[in-house]
């Protein structure tokens, strides 16, 4: 097997050991608030965000850790997020200032 081919094949493998242990962790939106106001993670992890309230929601985060806008959404829809580097993220509603979270990726 030459050096090429081996390198592929770790790679691929590497991809498929960091999926299989990633988790997915649920933080709804509910009475104009998240279900958590922290949660902890690992690196590699999805976090959903299932909107439960009769209104629209917009989660976002200008964290330098992970900044993204997961648009405004209706009650019923759910927007997921991968977390892929460590560090502090500062999760907040564009719609409901009051609507704020911290997500620790270790």
């Amino acid at each position: 097997m030459n050096n090429t081919t081996l390198m592929s094949i770790t790679i691929v493998f590497s991809f498929f050991a960091q999926s299989a242990i990633s988790q997915e962790h649920e933080v709804a939106q509910k009475n104009k608030s998240f279900t958590k106001k922290q949660l902890q993670i690992n690196v590699g992890d999805v976090v959903s965000f299932p909107n439960q309230d009769p209104f629209f929601h917009n989660v976002f985060s200008l964290s330098e850790t992970k900044t993204f806008d997961l648009g405004s959404y209706k009650k019923g829809e759910t927007k997921k997020i991968t977390f892929n580097d460590p560090g502090t993220v500062e999760v907040e509603c564009a719609i409901h200032p009051k609507m704020r979270m911290v997500i620790e990726v270790k």
